[in-house]
């Protein structure tokens, strides 16, 4: 969700990847939480960590605290930022409790990338 509200937030300001230390695939419910704000992440595909390693970026955001401790360190990364976010795929229950879980996730990544992105423009 993070690399598609970024994608849109950013638009070609930013060059924008994502990936998992432990990567599966793109949920549904991630999918269906973006599509209700007019994003379409369904094209996107669940990358591993390991596919950026030798790839030079000026930042690493972690978005859980699971991806902070795991998340191998970036030589040439200028700034790593971590937010402290609950992971939606952790939630057990029905669709829509598990669907609510992804859409609080994706409205604390849309403000704290909003706010990212304006930073960024203020340098």
């Amino acid at each position: 969700m993070a690399e598609g509200l970024l994608r849109n937030l950013a638009g070609d300001r930013v060059d924008v990847a994502s990936a998992g230390v432990e990567p599966t695939h793109v949920r549904p419910e991630a999918i269906e939480a973006m599509k209700e704000i007019g994003i379409d992440i369904s094209n996107q595909r669940s990358k591993s960590i390991d596919e950026f390693m030798s790839q030079p970026v000026d930042y690493v955001i972690t978005v859980c605290d699971n991806a902070n401790q795991q998340c191998p360190a970036f030589t040439g990364a200028s700034r790593r930022v971590h937010w402290s976010i609950d992971d939606p795929a952790a939630v057990a229950g029905n669709d829509e409790i598990r669907l609510e879980a992804f859409r609080d996730a994706r409205n604390v990544l849309r403000q704290r990338l909003d706010k990212f992105i304006k930073d960024l423009a203020a340098r």
